[in-house]
C-alpha cells in the first residue's frame, strides 16, 4: 500500500520549518547509506546531532508520529531517527532497496515502512520525483509541501535527478507492530470503516460493537509487542 497523508497544511508553520532547516550544517548523504545505495546516492543531509537538528527532530517526530491516519495505516511500534535531505541540481538517488535492519543494539529496528515528508513546494524545483516500483506498477510522486508518502520499505524506489531548484524532504522508517503488509492493510480498511460508521451509528450499536471486537481480536492475533 502506498498512501499520501497530509501531515501539515499550515503554510506559516512550513515556512518557519524551512527557515530553521536552512540553518543546518549539511553533510554528504552517502554517510548514512548502505554499501549498495551509497553508490547511487547524490544528495546532502542535515546534521541532526546539532542543537537545531535535535529540535527539528523532536518537532517533526511529534507531527508525524501523532497523526491519526499514519498511526492507523502503519500500526507503529517505533520510528527511526529522522533525516532531512536536500537535493540540488544534478542530485538524485538511484534505484535501491532500504536496509531491512537499521540501527544498533537497543535502537535496532526492522524497516517495514518508509516515508518521505515533502517540505518544498513542487513549483520550486523540477525533477526530484519519488519513484516507487511495486509488482506490475510504478508510481511517481511529487507531493505538495506538508504531504507525506508512506510506502513499503521492501519496494525498489528512487529519486529522479533534480534539474532546477532544491528539493528538501524529511525521511524515516517505521517498525510496525504488525509485520505483515496485507494484515496492516486489512486493519487500516477496518479502522476507516469504523470511523465512517461512528458518524452514522450510536457508539453502543451492535454493528459498532462487533466491529470493535473484530479489530481488537485481529490485533491480538497479529501484533508482535
Amino acid at each position: 500500500m502506498i498512501l499520501v497523508i497530509n501531515i501539515l497544511d499550515d503554510a506559516a508553520h512550513l515556512d518557519a520549518l524551512r527557515e530553521r532547516i536552512a540553518l543546518l550544517e549539511w553533510r554528504d548523504g552517502r554517510e548514512t547509506a548502505g554499501s549498495v545505495a551509497r553508490k547511487v546516492k547524490r544528495n546532502l543531509q542535515g546534521a541532526m546531532d546539532s542543537v537545531p537538528g535535535r529540535a527539528l527532530q523532536d518537532e517533526l517526530s511529534r507531527l508525524i508520529g501523532d497523526h491519526p491516519v499514519l498511526k492507523a495505516a502503519a500500526q507503529p511500534r517505533r520510528f527511526s531517527p529522522l533525516l532531512i535531505s536536500k537535493t540540488g541540481v544534478g542530485g538524485h538517488y538511484g534505484a535501491h532497496v532500504d536496509n531491512a535492519l537499521m540501527g544498533r543494539g537497543a535502537q535496532r529496528l526492522r524497516t517495514d515502512l518508509s516515508f518521505t515528508l515533502f517540505l518544498t513546494p513542487p513549483g520550486e524545483y523540477e525533477g526530484g520525483e519519488l519513484v516507487i516500483h511495486t509488482a506490475g506498477m510504478t508510481q511517481e510522486l511529487k507531493g505538495e509541501a506538508g504531504n507525506l508518502v508512506l510506502y513499503p520499505s521492501g519496494s525498489i524506489h528512487e529519486v529522479k535527478p533534480v534539474t532546477r531548484g532544491e528539493r528538501i524532504v524529511c525521511v524515516g522508517w517505521i517498525e510496525s507492530l504488525v509485520a505483515d503488509e496485507a494484515q496492516r492493510e486489512m486493519l487500516f480498511d477496518l479502522e476507516n470503516l469504523r470511523t465512517a460508521l461512528r458518524q452514522k451509528l450510536p457508539s453502543q450499536s451492535a454493528e459498532l460493537l462487533t466491529l470493535d471486537k473484530t479489530i481488537a481480536n485481529l490485533l491480538r492475533m497479529w501484533v508482535r509487542p
